[in-house]
């Protein structure tokens, strides 16, 4: 099977402060890699980066396109990574606020993305967000409330739901159980596993909590400093880590 995404010395800095150095690694489609480490390890730099939400200071980030075609998308045109982000591509906030738009409905929220992608009818794009509502469990017959009056659980599905609803092949998620209640947590990633295994989507997930990396992900990486100090199938690495670091962090979660 060939990589999707191509990783090749990802670098980038801030001043003397270094936020990720030389990082390597590749994902395949339908792969959820995970990427753990503490507050400041260079994950989130990372993912920005990758997304293009950051601008990157060296190294390659290559992505293969729906006509085989391999793309560096650190240079790419704005125009160019916008479309990409419009469908292949797609981002889960940790906020979910900072991933839908506050003052419109959830239907709206959803169409929006369709409408992105040269979706004109209306009957369509609505038959398509109320089934996406059903799909990550959100009452259809909310489909004209905004996302303000929804708890943080139902945001960050309604999140989810806007950004697959195109079906895009390669998903950057950031922190996507933070601040939510453990029980909202194992409902919200029982509900992603499903739906990674079901579209066949590849991800690269960034997390503290090495439980989701466990449920979650296929490999995983652990950062530290802004540098990969271990990769592997995760299971793997979780039950026999071989960096102090990750033993240190695999210690720390079994004590919580």
């Amino acid at each position: 099977m060939t990589d999707i995404l191509r990783v090749n010395g990802l670098s980038k800095s801030y001043g003397n402060q270094i936020g990720c150095a030389d990082v390597c690694f590749d994902v395949y489609p339908g792969e959820v890699l995970g990427i753990v480490g503490e507050s400041g390890s260079g994950k989130t730099t990372l993912l920005r980066c990758l997304a293009g939400h950051l601008e990157a200071d060296g190294g390659s980030v290559e992505f293969v396109l729906r006509d085989g075609v391999r793309r560096d998308t650190l240079t790419m045109d704005e125009a160019e990574r916008r479309q990409l982000g419009r469908t292949d591509w797609a981002f889960v906030h940790q906020n979910p606020r900072d991933g839908l738009r506050m003052a419109i409905s959830a239907g709206g929220n959803i169409g929006e993305r369709l409408m992105a992608i040269g979706d004109r009818h209306y009957g369509n794009i609505r038959a398509t967000a109320t089934s996406w509502l059903e799909r990550v469990e959100i009452d259809p017959a909310r489909i004209d409330d905004r996302p303000s009056t929804f708890s943080g659980g139902m945001q960050q599905r309604l999140q989810i739901a806007r950004n697959l609803v195109t079906a895009p092949r390669l998903v950057f998620m950031d922190e996507p159980t933070g601040g939510l209640d453990v029980s909202v947590q194992a409902r919200l990633l029982d509900l992603l596993r499903g739906l990674v295994a079901e579209l066949g989507i590849a991800v690269i997930i960034v997390t503290h909590d090495l439980a989701v990396v466990r449920m979650l992900a296929d490999r995983m990486m652990v950062m530290r400093r802004g540098k990969v100090v271990e990769s592997g199938l995760a299971d793997q690495v979780l039950d026999d880590p071989s960096h102090e670091y990750t033993q240190l962090l695999v210690s720390s979660a079994l004590q919580v």
